[in-house]
C-alpha cells in the first residue's frame, strides 16, 4: 500500500455518505457488541481500532470503559470526520493499517471490523502484521469480518459484499483464509469466537493474542 489510494467503506456500491445506514443492516449492533465483550475494555488499556470508518465501534468501547485510552485508525478524512463527532473523546488517527507502528505505537488490544474483506492478500498480510508488530506480548486480537461462507444462501447473500468490493479481494474470506492468515502474522490461539448470519453473508469474529511474553 504504497500509493494514496484505498477501497471506499462501502467500496462501489454506494457513496460513503450512506455506510452507517448500509451497515446497520449487517445485524451491526449484534455483531460490534460480541466485538467489544471480545476486545474486554479495561482501565488504563490503550485499544487500537484499524479502520474505524464512522467510529461506531470506539464509541462503543469508550462507553463500555471511558478509562481506556482509545485510538481509531482510518486512511479515508470523511469517515474521520464523523467518528470525531461521533466520538469526541477517542483520539484519532489519519492513515493506513500497514503503518500502526509509525502512528500509535503500543496497544493492549488491537480490533478491526469489516475493513481486511476489502484488501488483496498481500494487503491483508501486510495490515495483520503491523497489528502484530504494535500489539503487546500476550495482548489481544478481535476482527470481526465477513468469514468462512458455509451455506448456499450465505454464499448467494455475499454476493452483495462481492460486487460492491470485488470478487479478487473478497473470496479469500468466503473461503475460511484469515484464521490462517491471521496465525501466519504470528498471533497465537486463534479461534473463531461467533458467526453471525446476515443480510449480506455471515460476520465472524475472530480473536487471537500477541506473542507470548518473553520468560
Amino acid at each position: 500500500m504504497s500509493d494514496d489510494t484505498f477501497t471506499p467503506a462501502l467500496g462501489r456500491l454506494a457513496p460513503t455518505r450512506y455506510y452507517d445506514a448500509v451497515v446497520a443492516l449487517t445485524r451491526e449492533q449484534r455483531w460490534r457488541s460480541l466485538t467489544a465483550l471480545h476486545a474486554a475494555p479495561a482501565p488504563d488499556d490503550v485499544i487500537v481500532d484499524v479502520g474505524c470508518g464512522t467510529g461506531s465501534l470506539v464509541r462503543l468501547l469508550a462507553r463500555a470503559e471511558p478509562r481506556a485510552h482509545i485510538v481509531g485508525v482510518d486512511p479515508d478524512p470523511q469517515m474521520l470526520a464523523v467518528a470525531r463527532r461521533k466520538a469526541p473523546t477517542v483520539q484519532f488517527v489519519q492513515g493506513r493499517g500497514d503503518n500502526l507502528r509509525d502512528l500509535v505505537g503500543g496497544a493492549s488490544t488491537v480490533v478491526s471490523s469489516l475493513v481486511l474483506h476489502q484488501c488483496p492478500v498481500p494487503v491483508k498480510r501486510a495490515i495483520l502484521a503491523s497489528m502484530a508488530s504494535v500489539l503487546r506480548p500476550g495482548g489481544r486480537l478481535v476482527i470481526a469480518d465477513y468469514g468462512l461462507q458455509r451455506t448456499g444462501l450465505m454464499r448467494l447473500a455475499f454476493r452483495t459484499v462481492q460486487f460492491a468490493d470485488g470478487k479478487a479481494d473478497t473470496q479469500p474470506n468466503a473461503d475460511g483464509a484469515l484464521p490462517g492468515l491471521i496465525a501466519g502474522a504470528g498471533f497465537t490461539d486463534v479461534r473463531e469466537a461467533a458467526v453471525i448470519p446476515t443480510v449480506t453473508g455471515s460476520i465472524s469474529i475472530y480473536v487471537a493474542r500477541g506473542r507470548p511474553p518473553l520468560a
